[in-house]
C-alpha cells in the first residue's frame, strides 16, 4: 500500500506515488518540532478536542469516561495518553512509510483489546491537523500532506484489521 495508494475524494480518484508520499512525510516533519518538544501539552490538546468535538469517542477510553469535559484539559492521564498517541505518530512519521513493524502491534491492540473503529483514526487525524495548524504553524500544504500521510497509515491499519478479522 505504500508504493501507490488510491484515495477517493469528491468523486475523483487521486493517485499518490511513493515520491509524493515521501514529500508529504518530509513536509509534515518540518512542522513536527514544536509537537515533539512538548508531547504532553499537545497530546492533551488533541484528546481534549477529540472528546469535545466527537463526544462518542470518549466512550472508547474507559479510563476517561467519567471525566467531565471541563476537566479534560487539566487531567494528567489525558495528557499522558495524548503524549503516547503523538509519540507513536512521531515514530510513524520518521519511518516515512516503512512502518509495518510499528503498525502491526498498534493495529492488533486497537482491534483486539481496545476495539477502536477505523473511522476514529480519521476523526483524530482532523483534530491533529487543526491542533498542528494552530500550535505548530502547519500551513495549508502541510495540512494536506498530513491528511495524505494519515490516509496511508489508516489504509495500512485497516489492512491489518482485515487480516485480524476485525471489521472496525
Amino acid at each position: 500500500m505504500f508504493i501507490t495508494m488510491l484515495e477517493a475524494e469528491c468523486g475523483r480518484t487521486r493517485y499518490f506515488t511513493a515520491l509524493q508520499i515521501m514529500t508529504d512525510f518530509d513536509t509534515v516533519l518540518k512542522f513536527w518540532g514544536p509537537v515533539e518538544a512538548d508531547y504532553p501539552t499537545h497530546g492533551n490538546m488533541v484528546l481534549t478536542r477529540l472528546f469535545t468535538e466527537n463526544p462518542e469517542t470518549q466512550m472508547l477510553f474507559p479510563k476517561f469516561v467519567g471525566i467531565a469535559k471541563s476537566d479534560l484539559a487539566s487531567n494528567t492521564s489525558v495528557s499522558a495518553h495524548g503524549a503516547t498517541v503523538l509519540k507513536k505518530l512521531g515514530e510513524l512519521l520518521k519511518a516515512k512509510g516503512n512502518h509495518a513493524s510499528i503498525l502491526k502491534p498498534l493495529a492488533e491492540s486497537h482491534a483486539k483489546k481496545h476495539k477502536i473503529p477505523i473511522d476514529n483514526f480519521k476523526l483524530i487525524t482532523e483534530v491533529i491537523v487543526k491542533v498542528m495548524a494552530e500550535k505548530a504553524g502547519l500551513d495549508p500544504a502541510g495540512q494536506q500532506a498530513l491528511r495524505n500521510v494519515m490516509a496511508t497509515v489508516i489504509a495500512d491499519i485497516d489492512a491489518n484489521y482485515k487480516e485480524l478479522g476485525f471489521s472496525g
